[in-house]
């Protein structure tokens, strides 16, 4: 059983992966990718946060 760390870790790295791949699909103007992107990024956001991850350094897309 993965710890809270392990955990908090995981989800991190996803929530870096998601900015990318959220900050090429504007740039591509794909419209429906952002979208599907955004609804993960939002996912990972609200773990991170429960898990009382501080977002300000690393939340590049701010919404």
């Amino acid at each position: 059983m993965p710890t809270s760390l392990e955990v908090t870790k995981a989800a991190i790295d996803d929530f870096k992966k998601i900015q990318k791949y959220m900050s090429l699909a504007k740039e591509e103007n794909a419209t429906k990718t952002y979208a599907e992107l955004k609804d993960e990024y939002l996912s990972l956001k609200a773990i991170l946060q429960v898990c009382g991850v501080n977002l300000a350094d690393i939340d590049k897309i701010k919404e």
